[in-house]
Parts: structure tokens; C-alpha cells; sequence
């Protein structure tokens, strides 16, 4: 099966390299690669750009910035693997970790996969506290209304069945695409593992930009898909419809392959 590994990017110039070498390094047979440039303005956009042909798959170029959650719609458009991840470009998260998220949908145990940091024994870099209270209240507010029992709903680490994505469509443009996502798994009844991964978490001084607002913005959307989306028949037109118009409003792609 081929792996697509979706990369979103915002100013990530000091490790978006190293973070390609370490997915292409991972130790999967059949693996894609798209990088996603959300508009950033540090030179990571002209770093890509001047990359040869095949240092990865695909390059989606946001005209500017719109979110996380823009940037991953935009990276599933254009993945053409049976199973796809999410890679942060920061250095958090361990490609050489993917054969442990792997393991349950290779063996038809799971259709989506969570990396949990909490979950365990693997190496964790101690950072905020306060980061940490707020992963584990949402958590908890998230399980609440999906009646799932994850340890860590705001992981980057969520690998899915190729299925599952062409069933639904990313509405939320920046953090909220966390909860929303989590929110879509448990209503479409997915089937879902957690494994424990490492976690090399950075400093706002090194470049993370998950903020207190973000925080605010998850509590409502996970009250928003959970409890206010409940014909999940009903998700793809809507949904559909919605997206197109912020799109239209919000940026265009153009990909380079």
C-alpha cells in the first residue's frame, strides 16, 4: 500500500529540509510526499521552489496564509496513496516512527490511527504544563461528545484510510481542524487505535504557534460537529457547498509536480 505523507508549512524554512529527509528516510517501501506552503513569507516558499524536480511528489503553493486546516484540505486534494499522515514541518514528530501507525490498518484492525504523546514509553522533551493541561482538557471535552477514549485528540499524528478521507470534506481553516476531524471519525464510525509515539516538542522561541485562541476555537468546534452535525448523511454536500464558497473568498492553489 502507498503511504502519502501531507506536509503543511508556515515559515518553517530552518526545518522544512530536515523534515523531508526523515520522511524520506522512514522506513516504508512505497511512499509519497506533498509539501503544502501555506503562504509563508519567511523563504520557505522560495526554498521549495528551487528544489529540483522529485525532492518530494507534489508542492502546493497557498497564494497566503489561511491555516492549518487549509493547508491539509488542499494536501488530501492532491494525495493519491491508500493510507495518508499528517507531518508537521517542525520537527516534533518522528517519521521513522510510521511502521507503529501503520501496523493496526495494515493488519485491518483500524481504518484511522491516532499518535498518542501520551501513551507509552517513548521519549517526550519536557516542555509547558499549561500546553498540557489544555491537550487533556479538550481531550476530555472531545471524548465527551464523541464517546471515544483518546488520550490525545489534538496529536498531529492521524493516519487515515484512503476511504475515510474521500468521505469528508476539511471545513476548518486553521488548529479547529483537530477536534473537527476527530469529531467526523467518530461519527462516521470509524474504526480507531492509538499508539504511543515520542514527542520532541518546541519553544515559542524555536517557532510553535499554537496559541490560547486557538484553544477557545477548538471548544467550539468541537461543540459545533459534535453536537450540531447530526445527519452525518448530510456532511459531504453541505459541507461541499460551504467550503467552496471560503475558498473562493479565502485563496487559490497551484501545485508543481
Amino acid at each position: 500500500m502507498k503511504l502519502s505523507v501531507v506536509i503543511p508549512c508556515y515559515n518553517e524554512r530552518a526545518t522544512i529540509e530536515a523534515v523531508v529527509n526523515a520522511v524520506r528516510a522512514a522506513p516504508v517501501e512505497d511512499l509519497e510526499i506533498i509539501v503544502v506552503d501555506d503562504g509563508s513569507t519567511d523563504g520557505t516558499r522560495e526554498l521549495l521552489k528551487a528544489k529540483p524536480n522529485g525532492w518530494v511528489d507534489k508542492i502546493v503553493l497557498q497564494e497566503r496564509n489561511c491555516g492549518k486546516g487549509a493547508a491539509l484540505r488542499a494536501g488530501f486534494q492532491a494525495a493519491t496513496g491508500d493510507i495518508v499522515i499528517v507531518q508537521d514541518a517542525d520537527l516534533e514528530y518522528d517519521p521513522s516512527e510510521y511502521p507503529i501507525l501503520l501496523a493496526p490498518i495494515l493488519e485491518d484492525r483500524a481504518d484511522v490511527v491516532f499518535g498518542s504523546r501520551f501513551l507509552g514509553g517513548r521519549p517526550h522533551r519536557v516542555v509547558y504544563f499549561w500546553h498540557m493541561v489544555g491537550n487533556r482538557f479538550l481531550t476530555l471535552l472531545s471524548n465527551m461528545c464523541t464517546n471515544l477514549n483518546l488520550t490525545d485528540m489534538e496529536t498531529c499524528y492521524k493516519m487515515f484510510r484512503r476511504e475515510f478521507l474521500d468521505s469528508i470534506t476539511v471545513e476548518e481553516n486553521r488548529f479547529g481542524v483537530e477536534p473537527e476531524i476527530t469529531a467526523k471519525v467518530a461519527k462516521a464510525g470509524s474504526r480507531v487505535y492509538e499508539v504511543g509515539i515520542s514527542y520532541n516538542g518546541r519553544t515559542y522561541e524555536e517557532g510553535k504557534k499554537i496559541g490560547w485562541r486557538d484553544g477557545m476555537r477548538a471548544v467550539y468546534v468541537i461543540v459545533k460537529y459534535n453536537l450540531f452535525r447530526r445527519n452525518k448523511g448530510s456532511w459531504k454536500g453541505n459541507i461541499q457547498e460551504s467550503t467552496s464558497s471560503k475558498r473562493s473568498r479565502a485563496h487559490t492553489t497551484t501545485t508543481i509536480t
